[in-house]
């Protein structure tokens, strides 16, 4: 036990003594060994030389040169990086002066308070920047930057391509939820004004969403207009936002009263009574029963065909009481563009919301609504993308009969296109119709009037509101094209006619028709011999 009790005492002492040996030997190594570097490298003098203190000089000495020789190079390379650093300040010096920033943004990190509100400052500049306030002059008719409208089930878009669809439900996710976003923002604004302190007000919900329209400006951000339903009847509420490719910001919260917006339907005509009794049965339903703040101006060119015309116009007055239509008789050959000029100027009430409009073409109330809303003197303009149908003989040639016009008038790639080239209907207050010069008079018979009228707002600074919407139709038509044309012109005609006529794919089936009656038939006999 007493053994044991000592070992343990003299065990630490053991360990240090040969920690001190090992030590000792180290030290004896280093002095006496000659190290080797990957170069060349002095040998260290051994201790007992009678050269140590010359031999530690030349080392130091060595060791010194090679530092001195370090520190040039790192002031050559840190000169060379100053002087690049100072042009390519001089680069960013030229283009800010070139391209000033109205806020000069400057993101100061030692700062933070600072940086957010440059930052939010430049953001609020991308507002001022896009066209949200006031038009921008464009060169053409094909520099505009048309809107693209949604509901909460279906956006109803321009390109469509072979994937997508003129109205569909948004399949990309982040489609989704920028819509879900911008509609939840919204209704938080209503439903907590700014300034009206502890007043009560009616909880919105997204049951009382009508529809928004929205474009993207690629260098400044996404502008959305959301129209809500209001407190009572024929009064809505508009909620304007904007995304600076950031977070989203209020740019508008108002009420938008359209009780007592008159419309004024301009109608150019010349004969084909047959479908203008057709136009007006849905005037009737859509514009007296269910609207009931329209007018309708007719200009009828030529005398044919007037008196029957002239009836179907009185037989719907007597039968809904309705009153507010004018009928121009001109003695001339037809001008669609003169006509429409004519009923535009021919209304000598307050300014009033015209709607230049076809004998072909079918709208619904909500339209009205939308031509209402989308329209502001001095403001903005409407033009709106309408629906083409295709022809339905060829739609539903499979099918045991044709459906009703009513059933007809669906929103698919098989049944129509949205006819973005087309600018002939268009909604504008009359004043701004009249400041702008009206239309080109020189133009005769039909088409080139509508752009050239388009291109007079484009350059001037009212915002064009262009958008499809669901509630505006070009009824289908057969085209004529008339053997007197060139074959040039008549090439063109045709291909215009086929267009027309039925989508890609069914024009397809009928082209491989006997095609597709030969492989059926072969299905047939293969069937029968097994």
């Amino acid at each position: 036990m007493m053994v044991r009790r000592g070992f343990i005492l003299f065990l630490p002492r053991l360990v240090g003594l040969l920690v001190v040996a090992c030590c000792s030997v180290s030290i004896v190594y280093m002095l006496a060994c000659t190290p080797k570097g990957d170069n060349q490298q002095l040998a260290l003098p051994r201790v007992h030389s009678p050269t140590v203190k010359e031999g530690y000089e030349a080392i130091l000495q060595e060791r010194e040169e090679q530092h001195r020789n370090y520190i040039i190079s790192l002031k050559k390379q840190i000169a060379q990086l100053k002087a690049e650093l100072q042009g390519r300040s001089e680069q960013l010096k030229n283009v800010q002066d070139q391209y000033p920033d109205p806020l000069d943004v400057r993101l100061d990190h030692s700062n933070p308070e600072k940086a957010q509100a440059n930052l939010l400052a430049f953001l609020r500049s991308q507002i001022d920047k896009a066209e949200v306030h006031s038009g921008v002059k464009l060169s053409t008719e094909y520099a505009v930057v048309p809107f693209e409208s949604f509901t909460l089930q279906k956006v109803y878009q321009l390109e469509t391509g072979l994937t997508r669809h003129p109205e569909e439900k948004p399949v990309r996710k982040d489609k989704r939820d920028e819509l879900i976003e911008v509609i939840e923002l919204a209704i938080g604004s209503l439903n907590n004004p700014e300034g009206d302190g502890n007043a009560k007000h009616r909880v919105h919900t997204a049951s009382d969403f009508v529809e928004g329209i929205y474009r993207t400006e690629k260098d400044k951000g996404t502008l959305y207009e959301l129209t809500f339903k209001g407190d009572v009847k024929h009064q809505f509420k508009k909620i304007v936002l904007f995304r600076p490719f950031g977070p989203v910001m209020k740019v508008k919260n108002e009420n938008v009263n359209i009780a007592d917006t008159l419309i004024n339907v301009i109608v150019p005509l010349a004969k084909r009574a047959s479908k203008f009794r057709q136009f007006m049965q849905n005037f009737r339903e859509m514009g007296i029963q269910q609207d009931g703040r329209i007018h309708l101006t007719v200009v009828y060119f030529g005398k044919e065909q007037m008196n029957e015309v002239k009836s179907i116009l009185e037989n719907t007055s007597k039968l809904t009481n309705f009153k507010n239509f004018t009928f121009i008789q001109l003695n001339e050959e037809f001008s669609r563009g003169k006509g429409l000029d004519i009923g535009a100027r021919f209304w000598k009430g307050s300014n009033v919301v015209l709607f230049f409009c076809d004998v072909d073409i079918y709208f619904t109330a909500e339209f009205l609504n939308s031509c209402r809303l989308n329209t502001q003197p001095g403001k903005k303009v409407f033009y709106p993308v309408l629906f083409s149908q295709y022809n339905p003989s060829i739609i539903y040639g499979h099918h045991d009969s044709i459906p009703s016009l009513e059933q007809q008038l669906v929103i698919k790639k098989e049944t129509g296109f949205w006819r973005d080239f087309g600018f002939g209907m268009t909604c504008q207050y009359r004043s701004d119709f009249i400041n702008i010069g009206g239309f080109d008079l020189d133009i005769k018979g039909w088409g080139g009037e509508d752009v050239h009228l388009y291109r007079k707002y484009l350059h001037s600074n009212l915002i064009v509101i262009r958008t499809p919407v669901r509630g505006l139709f070009h009824l289908w038509h057969e085209k004529q094209c008339p053997d007197e044309l060139t074959p040039e012109q008549y090439k063109m005609c045709m291909q215009s006619k086929a267009m027309n006529e039925a989508s890609h794919g069914q024009l397809g089936m009928l082209v491989f028709r006997q095609e597709i009656e030969t492989h059926l038939h072969r299905q047939k006999l293969s069937s029968k011999k097994t």
